[in-house]
């Protein structure tokens, strides 16, 4: 049997410096396939690059609730920073790019190795539940009817075993918020059935400025600094 490495990627929103850095460090260790569980766009400066990206390199997604608002130009029920961004990106995003987004399922269903894998933006329960390790219980396993399930939204890694499967979150590659300003993924080995969380240095400074000379909110670059 041949081994498969898979990359779990989420929460890009639009950090190519993060993103290309990620694309490397998977490049590094061989992985064969990328799926995303959403958030492609939102909140930095580059979201026709990034989509680009996800393109030429066939990454598998799932819409996340940044990419729904963009293609709605409806940011109803998020922060202002958040909505902000969503507004700064509906501008500029191409209209090749909103044909991308849109035609991107909510949540999906796949073969990942020898696992039967569901992947969600939020959970099973709702695409914009925000799923913490805590609360990732065995149900939401049986819910999707699968025995990997993996989750974004949080931007904070976790990944938890039980008897039923493996919950998995790989935590953010644009915006971290578990305090470590690296960009995070997930490493799926088929082989040994291992997962790790693997954290990759990038260039936070530059994204700040891009987010300065961009006339997006200056906190969403001073985040990046402090990973939260």
């Amino acid at each position: 049997m041949t081994n498969v490495k898979v990359a779990l990627i989420s929460d890009v929103h639009s950090n190519i410096v993060a993103l290309d850095a990620v694309l490397g460090d998977i490049d590094d260790v061989a992985a064969e396939r990328i799926v995303c569980a959403g958030d492609i766009v939102g909140y930095y400066p580059h979201p026709n690059e990034t989509i680009e990206r996800f393109r030429s390199r066939n990454i598998q997604s799932i819409l996340g609730n940044h990419d729904r608002a963009v293609i709605r130009i409806n940011p109803v029920g998020m922060n202002k920073m958040a909505a902000d961004a969503v507004l700064w990106t509906s501008k500029r995003v191409s209209a090749d790019g909103v044909d991308y987004l849109r035609n991107l399922k909510a949540r999906m269903q796949l073969k990942l190795g020898h696992h039967a894998a569901g992947i969600f933006h939020g959970s099973p329960r709702d695409d914009d539940e925000y799923l913490y390790e805590v609360d990732a219980g065995p149900e939401l396993l049986e819910m999707c009817e699968c025995d990997l399930l993996v989750v974004g939204h949080t931007h904070i890694p976790f990944i938890k075993k039980s008897s039923k499967g493996t919950i998995v979150n790989s935590g953010s590659v644009g915006q971290p918020r578990d305090g470590d300003k690296r960009a995070s993924y997930v490493l799926h080995d088929d082989e040994t059935d291992d997962f790790q969380i693997r954290r990759v240095e990038y260039d936070v400074e530059v994204v700040g400025e891009e987010v300065q000379k961009a006339g997006l909110p200056p906190f969403l670059g001073e985040r990046l600094r402090h990973g939260f």
